[in-house]
């Protein structure tokens, strides 16, 4: 006699064997697709020449980070952030989330972090261009900005650098946006990216999945309330501490957190 839980992996069995064969009887291109399809290395252009001409630019990121536990369990923690660029060097993040508060700044010469909890900062040094402040903090700093792989001038070249295949998987909406929905495949992470259809090709969805990590956690972020014409006040991008603020090195304040990247 069948028992309760061997009819529910029988179940499980027929509508998964029945979804594979509907996926590949609708869409014969996840099958067998070239490297890079075409259509999607075009969109990923378009969209990566687009931002690159952008001047001054801000946006609402809310992204999700998934967190793998010792014992299995997966956990994501939300990081909502408000962002500011001004080509070609300056740059302002307010991020706030469940276990942290944090703004950065960069004004062309130096970069700040502000940590609200401790109501302490750190700051430093920075070279001349955004490009060249993002890739000091996170190769010095172990700093990342919110998408900040969508910030650099050539998008197009940073995001396809590790890629070995590509596909167009149509349109898709997100969050009332109609968007063009794009897989990559890269050499130790997987990624998909919603580009917004229509003459303002603006990314409005990033997921990543780190493949070769048990559990495979992603880190996924939705761009929303994007304004092109923004008019950041004198001074927006430059911090000035308050009197009661404590300064320390990035090294300490990174130990002040306790939330993942």
């Amino acid at each position: 006699m069948e028992t309760k839980g061997l009819g529910l992996q029988r179940i499980t069995m027929v509508v998964g064997l029945a979804l594979a064969v509907w996926l590949g009887a609708m869409q014969p291109g996840l099958a067998q697709t070239p490297a890079v399809e075409p259509r999607a290395d075009e969109l990923l252009r378009t969209m990566s020449d687009y931002l690159g001409k952008l001047g001054t630019f801000s946006a609402q990121a809310e992204s999700t980070q998934e967190v793998l536990l010792n014992t299995g369990q997966k956990i994501q923690y939300g990081n909502p952030t408000q962002f500011t660029m001004q080509r070609p060097n300056r740059l302002r993040a307010e991020r706030t989330g469940e276990l942290m508060a944090q703004s950065l700044y960069y004004d062309g010469a130096s970069l700040t972090l502000y940590q609200k909890d401790c109501n302490c900062y750190a700051t430093t040094p920075a070279p001349a261009t955004v490009e060249e402040a993002l890739d000091y903090a996170r190769l010095n700093l172990d700093l990342y900005a919110p998408a900040g792989d969508l910030l650099y001038r050539d998008t197009y070249a940073v995001l396809m650098e590790d890629v070995v295949s590509a596909m167009y998987l149509g349109l898709s909406v997100v969050d009332g946006v109609a968007c063009h929905h794009l897989a990559f495949r890269g050499k130790s992470v997987d990624w998909q990216i919603w580009i917004e259809q229509g003459d303002r090709p603006l990314p409005r969805k990033f997921i990543i999945t780190s493949k070769w990590m048990t559990g495979a956690p992603q880190f996924s972020v939705i761009l929303k309330n994007w304004d092109l014409a923004p008019r950041p006040a004198e001074g927006f991008f430059t911090f000035t501490p308050a009197k009661d603020m404590k300064k320390i090195d990035f090294l300490d304040l990174s130990d002040q957190s306790t939330s993942p990247r």
